[in-house]
């Protein structure tokens, strides 16, 4: 477990500006160390704005695409295409502006795919294809993810782990199908904690006045059935970037002293 750090940016334009450009110097190094690198997307608001960012950033060249993989943390089970997917959000934000490989768009299942709308089974498949990435002994049977990435929600949810419902009290699956989450839609797929935690690195994404409050909790000791943002670290590194809106509630022994 790693202590998180905490980076705050004046706004949210220049925090998902920053955020491109961290994650490419943290790619790049991955590549040079091992000739590929794996990230695992997170969708909404912010996650969408760092990908928008990157490709407009300056450097995103630097990084070699068709060496990268590319998981995501959860998806809304929806038809393929549909424009509330995160998939079809990345894709129009970054992912068909760049060269990757696409076998190496580990895209989760679609509702209306192989598994039809058995989110279980879709899970269960998802899980699979990340075992059989990790290969025979990997901690946690999920790759070694190079930087993972999750935004906060006002609720303290952290991909589609939402307080006190089951999918945050699991312990042995890397992946769940999700029903009843209170956000719609209700059906969802969502890594969990023990596969989170399997990652280098955890960034925690948080713009905007609404995530306040969420960050102070997390941030605080809460307990992760109750605000899973509190149970989502990296083994080597855990950073909550966020914006000044977002840290105004923060307490101030938290507060970084120096914000960029």
């Amino acid at each position: 477990m790693s202590t998180p750090r905490l980076v705050v940016h004046r706004d949210k334009e220049l925090m998902a500006e920053a955020a491109a450009a961290r994650l490419i110097t943290r790619v790049v190094d991955a590549q040079a160390a091992r000739g590929s690198a794996s990230v695992v997307l997170t969708g909404g608001r912010n996650g969408n704005g760092l990908l928008a960012a990157l490709r407009t950033a300056p450097a995103r060249d630097a990084i070699d695409w068709s060496r990268l993989d590319l998981w995501w943390g959860d998806e809304r089970f929806l038809p393929e295409g549909d424009p509330e997917r995160n998939v079809t959000q990345a894709r129009e934000a970054l992912l068909d502006s760049v060269p990757l490989d696409p076998a190496r768009v580990h895209a989760m299942p679609a509702s209306d795919g192989a598994y039809g709308d058995d989110v279980e089974a879709a899970a269960a498949a998802y899980a699979a294809e990340l075992a059989a990435a990790a290969g025979p002994g990997a901690p946690g049977g999920v790759p070694a993810f190079d930087v993972l990435m999750l935004g906060v929600g006002p609720d303290t949810h952290v991909a589609s782990l939402f307080p006190e419902l089951p999918a945050v009290r699991e312990t042995e699956r890397t992946v769940v199908g999700v029903r009843g989450a209170p956000k719609p839609p209700p059906t969802r797929i969502s890594l969990t904690l023990p596969a989170i935690r399997a990652a280098q690195e955890v960034w925690l994404l948080a713009a905007g006045a609404d995530k306040a409050k969420a960050a102070a909790i997390a941030l605080s000791g809460a307990g992760e059935v109750q605000a899973p943002a509190a149970g989502a670290y990296g083994r080597s590194r855990t950073l909550w970037l966020l914006d000044a809106a977002a840290a105004s509630e923060l307490p101030r022994e938290l507060y970084p002293r120096a914000t960029a």
